[in-house]
């Protein structure tokens, strides 16, 4: 794939037609396999091997924007590439000029290559298969390499590829009753993957007791690390980006503007590129560094900055995607042991998953959303009963700042499994969070 992605380098180059002109390249691929379960047997199984190029030519302050997926030949993909050129370039002198236009012409060269250290996807599911016989296990497994690159016609070339896989799946009870779990990384540990699934069915028998419902109010809550994702996912819908502050719209704006509002001290959250799935290099040929505190114990210390928001606000870009949304996020760990968690809870509400979550308040960030999947009553440490879903309304501030007891030294590696158009880079590590007086509206 690195091959055919330097000979589309050298092609394009070869296109230019004059010295006003510049040519910036996205390329993506992968060699995934793909296949899903249901009742705990294999219900589909597929391959997918794609070559995607984005270009974006540019005239000055002008651009225009077009993309194509290759078929590998060479040639064949030549005459695509310069139909592409010549439609970019009629519709760019009825273009008006961008004024925030915003392109690296410094050329920072870079290339990332992880070894494979995936096991063949027929053993991998030999693993899941030997393990669910016995369980209405439903699920989906998507693995193999994901490939990255960027060059313009200044002369930058990027490239990075990595081997990743990500299982997420359910064991079913019935209704609207399931325990949900998910594996994902970048080497497949048969232990690791038992140890899951023990705990997937130990929750699956609790789960056939008779449910609880419990009455709206403040509880002493367990989110576990995918409750707490879906939390720190929705934060990443403008809470990180220097537009929105700009714009007034961030959910961390009191942050911003109240250096006394603040999360606890034990919060430190960073895009770290080293240790995810996303490329370190953007569209517009930027670099992101290695590491970026964005939350620095309890404190805002940085944001994400587009191109483009660096040209409109006379800011340095530090590599932030046209959303300004974190790619790898990164929250580091407490001293909180997992074993303990039961012993800690007491008497209280433990939550595997989250979801429908939304601002009740954005300026506030205030959030609101529903219990999911395999959710308990936990007394004197002990799981009693499953929980009957409830709704839950509570600020940031009060989750990961005044109400937040302790931090789980373990992290959970999740990846996002959107599969849409191609295996999607995002990625996040994150620790469980024990909090009191979580608020439950009904």
């Amino acid at each position: 794939m690195q091959d055919y992605f330097l000979k589309l380098n050298r092609l394009v180059n070869t296109l230019l037609e004059n010295t006003n002109e510049v040519i910036l390249c996205h390329f993506s691929g992968e060699l995934s396999d793909f296949v899903r379960f249901n009742h705990g047997k294999i219900r589909q199984v597929g391959s997918v091997e794609q070559r995607v190029i984005e270009l974006e030519l540019i005239q000055g302050k002008r651009s225009s924007h077009g993309h194509l997926d290759l078929t590998g030949e060479l040639e064949t993909d030549e005459q695509r590439l310069k139909a592409l050129l010549f439609k970019l370039r009629e519709h760019i002198a009825y273009l008006p000029e961008d004024p925030h236009l915003n392109y690296s012409t410094e050329i920072h060269n870079t290339g990332a290559v992880m070894p494979n250290d995936l096991h063949d996807a027929k053993d991998i599911v030999a693993d899941i298969l030997r393990d669910v016989e016995d369980t209405d296990f439903v699920g989906h497994y998507a693995g193999g390499a994901i490939f990255s690159g960027f060059f313009n016609t200044l002369g930058q070339v990027n490239w990075q590829n990595t081997y990743s896989f990500n299982l997420d799946w359910s064991l079913y009870h019935t209704k609207d009753k399931a325990v949900k779990n998910a594996y994902a990384g970048f080497q497949w540990n048969s232990v690791t993957f038992l140890d899951k699934m023990r705990e997937s069915k130990q929750q699956l028998d609790i789960l056939k007791r008779d449910p609880m419902t419990i009455k709206p109010g403040q509880y002493k809550v367990f989110l576990a690390p995918a409750a707490l994702h879906e939390i720190i996912s929705l934060l990443c819908w403008g809470g990180f980006s220097n537009r929105d502050l700009q714009t007034k719209q961030s959910p961390l704006l009191r942050m911003q503007e109240d250096k006394s509002c603040q999360l606890h001290p034990s919060v430190t959250i960073r895009e770290n590129m080293e240790h995810g799935v996303a490329p370190s290099f953007q569209e517009q040929g930027f670099l992101r560094p290695q590491y970026l505190n964005l939350i620095e114990q309890g404190k805002l210390k940085n944001t994400l900055i587009s191109p483009r928001t660096a040209k409109e606000y006379n800011l340095t870009t530090n590599g932030a995607n046209g959303h300004e949304s974190p790619v790898s996020i990164d929250m580091q760990p407490g001293e909180f042991s997992q074993k303990e968690i039961l012993k800690e809870l007491g008497t209280g509400v433990y939550i595997n998953n989250l979801w429908y979550l939304n601002y009740s308040d954005r300026t506030a960030c205030r959030i609101t959303g529903m219990t999911r999947f395999a959710s308990f009553w936990v007394e004197d440490g002990e799981i009693v009963a499953p929980l009957n879903v409830m709704r839950f309304d509570e600020s940031l501030y009060n989750l990961l700042g005044s109400n937040l007891i302790a931090l789980t030294r373990e992290r959970e590696f999740i990846m996002d499994t959107d599969t849409y158009e191609k295996r999607s880079v995002v990625s996040a590590r994150l620790p469980g969070a024990l909090i009191d007086r979580f608020n439950f509206t009904l």
